[in-house]
């Protein structure tokens, strides 16, 4: 399967993260301004119709650098953001979680891309761990006031899908109580499986699941998604690169994944693209499931 449904939206099932087209730590300008300009406009050319970004991206520069290479926009061009953070001055992560809150965070990226409407927004869940990857716990309180928000916002014409993002499986229950949810963000890669009851309630809900560090965290000479033996091994085999062969087993896990890997280079780009072509067979496939 080439695409899946993203909300009222049908996207391919390899799409582009905004998140590394500002400066180091996602804060501030790219190092490069006229680099990340060309890739963006590598990515239409490439035939990808899936964007996701975030206000809190520089901030704002991820969302200006959309806007100033790309707009006006492809008409199947979906883009889709993320509110619930905010970045202070010394590009700190913080949470913004207040419903007027996520709803300034909507407006914000509405005005900075652009546009009327969004394709979908995710709901960032910060729950103040250390490890801004791990899902949070339920705040009952306050996660009803932020759904209220969210379906308001959508109710009102500004997004089209409501996302979220950092989750456990107890907010995506206790959301599809309340309302239809069309995409999930969660930390999952090879070696860390923690969102699977998250992923398989995503596939037997027909919802999108996107995961977020599909590659691990970086290409550090120890990153053990990219530097797992299995990887290595099936990378040689395949004549691909170690990042192409951890992604193509991200797809490969169920139909309902969509890929959003990000990059500053126009190469990595094409690389991590080109996963679209690659099919792992069933021994390849069970090589790598045994790699968690």
């Amino acid at each position: 399967m080439d695409s899946y449904s993203l909300g009222s939206h049908t996207v391919g099932r390899v799409g582009f993260g905004a998140m590394q087209l500002p400066g180091p730590g996602v804060f501030g300008p790219p190092r490069d301004h006229d680099q990340a300009i060309a890739v963006l406009k590598r990515v239409i050319e490439l035939g990808i119709d899936h964007i996701d970004t975030a206000q809190f991206y520089g901030p704002n520069v991820a969302n200006e650098l959309i806007r100033e290479a790309l707009h006006p926009y492809p008409a199947d061009l979906t883009l889709v953001s993320k509110v619930g953070g905010r970045r202070d001055d010394q590009g700190n992560w913080l949470g913004a979680q207040q419903p007027d809150e996520l709803r300034r965070g909507i407006e914000e990226n509405l005005q900075t891309l652009g546009i009327d409407k969004l394709a979908a927004v995710n709901l960032r869940v910060f729950g103040g761990n250390d490890d801004p990857s791990a899902p949070a716990e339920v705040d009952r309180e306050l996660f009803d006031a932020q759904l209220t928000a969210m379906i308001a916002a959508r109710d009102e014409g500004l997004i089209d899908g409501i996302g979220l993002s950092s989750i456990s499986i107890d907010h995506l229950r206790i959301a599809l109580e309340r309302t239809e949810i069309v995409c999930v963000q969660n930390a999952y890669n090879l070696v860390d499986r923690t969102s699977q009851p998250v992923l398989d309630l995503c596939t037997e809900r027909d919802i999108a699941f996107v995961p977020f560090f599909p590659l691990g965290s970086g290409f550090s000479p120890d990153n053990p998604v990219l530097n797992h033996p299995a990887v290595l091994r099936e990378a040689e085999k395949l004549g691909r690169t170690p990042a192409q062969i951890a992604l193509a087993w991200t797809l490969s896990v169920a139909p309902n994944v969509l890929l959003i890997p990000g990059t500053s280079s126009v190469g990595h780009l094409e690389e991590n693209t080109a996963v679209r072509d690659i099919e792992l067979d069933e021994e390849t496939k069970r090589q790598l499931d045994a790699a968690a």
